[in-house]
């Protein structure tokens, strides 16, 4: 996030998917952004943790939140693997995008 000036907010992460609240300017393509975060943690899993199998899904999900939303969501982001235990990921992204009645095609998903 250094070098995109950015404003990490807060990060966590379970086996299989990663959180991250992001202060990001008008000015950032979502999508570079993610791609040189996916490409320095990639280079930091590979050479540092020495996982040689390691390797992101091709997608991602973003979405904005509001000022007033971002100690609900950094807290969420904090109790993820308590907050998984009890409901898949799977299970609660697909929830998402249907309560916010954004399109999706399953296929793509996984």
């Amino acid at each position: 996030m250094k070098t995109l000036d950015g404003i990490p907010e807060q990060i966590g992460g379970v086996a299989d998917h990663v959180h991250l609240l992001l202060g990001l300017r008008a000015t950032h393509c979502l999508a570079d952004v993610l791609r040189e975060i996916k490409k320095a943690a990639s280079r930091w899993v590979h050479e540092d943790r020495r996982i040689p199998k390691f390797g992101w899904q091709e997608g991602y999900g973003a979405f904005t939140v509001s000022r007033s939303s971002i100690d609900a969501v950094r807290k969420y982001i904090e109790t993820q693997e308590k907050h998984h235990s009890k409901r898949s990921f799977q299970d609660e992204y697909l929830d998402l995008l249907k309560k916010h009645e954004i399109e999706f095609d399953e296929r793509f998903l996984w």
